[in-house]
């Protein structure tokens, strides 16, 4: 594969797969997305492609089969000027939430990603809550998340904060950078060695677009102030792929205002470790910690070993992807049944007898 394409990001798994597509497919990385047409970066520049017919018969029947930011896809080029993407390539990892609408599918965020990057901002205090679902959403991807405390410059105590910020965030790395002053921003670089992919994900207002800045070197990205009120402004409107001069490629996403969970199982259990061994430490396997008699959660507790505030935050998240998990499987049944209806009418008109 080529040093364009390396430095877009390119994986091994990837490079792999793509030494079995035809020739006459071009490979490439999608940058955005906008109704139907896609940004795809490729060794010769970015091009705009529609989908092909085959594409979007998948995307009918899986909503996930469509491109989104990240996505390796390979192109085909028609004699009339025409660019498809013709299919989407296996993805490594992908950031999924639950939609605003509260469908079950969910939304792709982004995908193929090495590192997630909770962005959260020092002022105002980071709510230690939202950070424990953003890293919940995290983990679910199967990329390695870290959480990155900006504006570091506004405040007195970010070292304090980060302590604190840490203990929620276990098996994760806490740095501390401001985009103003350049401190810190060496360690969020190295998050980018190897030509790694970092998604960048936080609320509106946390610094975002200012970071991607910071790290290009060179203002590619409009900012704005927060509000009066401390509430963060919609600066980034799409999730886009960013390749960064000094190397490495950035997904910038737009605030999110609702993190919503979608079947968040492993995530959960890797975003709180602490509370997954003690429950496996309780006499009995289906125990809601609640009243059971020798429940280890609940004895954690009441010693103070195992704060009030991270368990509620536990068991809220447990029962929103409990609830997720619910809806997708009546939806998986429902489509299931659709399925069958359609088959055994195509059945009767393709097999009645003929008088």
């Amino acid at each position: 594969m080529s040093a364009t394409l390396q430095a877009l990001g390119l994986d091994s798994s990837t490079a792999d797969f793509l030494q079995s597509v035809p020739e006459e497919l071009v490979p490439g990385r999608v940058a955005r997305v906008d109704k139907g047409l896609a940004t795809v970066f490729t060794a010769d520049g970015p091009v705009r492609a529609s989908w092909s017919g085959a594409l979007l018969t998948a995307i009918a029947s899986d909503v996930h089969a469509g491109p989104c930011t990240g996505d390796w896809v390979v192109l085909r080029f028609w004699p009339d000027d025409r660019i498809t993407v013709e299919s989407v390539l296996p993805r490594r990892t992908a950031i999924v939430r639950a939609e605003v609408g509260g469908s079950s599918r969910g939304q792709m965020l982004a995908s193929n990603v090495d590192v997630i990057a909770i962005v959260v901002g020092l002022v105002p205090e980071p709510n230690i809550v939202r950070i424990e679902r953003f890293m919940a959403l995290a983990w679910e991807s199967g990329a390695r998340p870290v959480v990155v405390l900006t504006k570091s410059d506004l405040v007195g105590d970010a070292d304090s904060v980060a302590e604190d910020v840490a203990l929620a965030a276990p098996g994760a790395d806490v740095l501390v950078c401001s985009a103003t002053t350049g401190a810190g921003l060496d360690d969020v670089r190295a998050l980018l060695e190897g030509d790694a992919t970092l998604a960048l994900l936080g609320s509106s207002g946390a610094g975002k677009s200012s970071l991607v800045n910071a790290l290009a070197g060179v203002e590619l990205l409009d900012v704005q102030d927060i509000r009066e009120d401390g509430k963060g402004r919609h600066t980034s409107v799409r999730r886009e792929l960013i390749v960064l001069p000094s190397g490495g490629v950035v997904i910038d996403t737009p605030g999110l205002r609702g993190i919503g969970l979608q079947e968040s199982g492993e995530g959960l259990a890797a975003a709180f470790p602490d509370i997954t061994a003690l429950a496996g430490q309780c006499k009995f396997k289906d125990c809601s910690h609640v009243m059971e008699p020798d429940c280890a959660v609940r004895a954690a507790l009441d010693d103070g070993s195992l704060p009030y505030r991270r368990y509620d935050s536990w068991v809220k998240l447990q029962r929103e992807a409990a609830y997720m998990a619910r809806r997708a499987d009546i939806r998986l049944r429902n489509e299931a049944k659709k399925e069958w209806v359609r088959a055994s009418k195509s059945y009767r008109r393709d097999h009645k007898p003929r008088p």
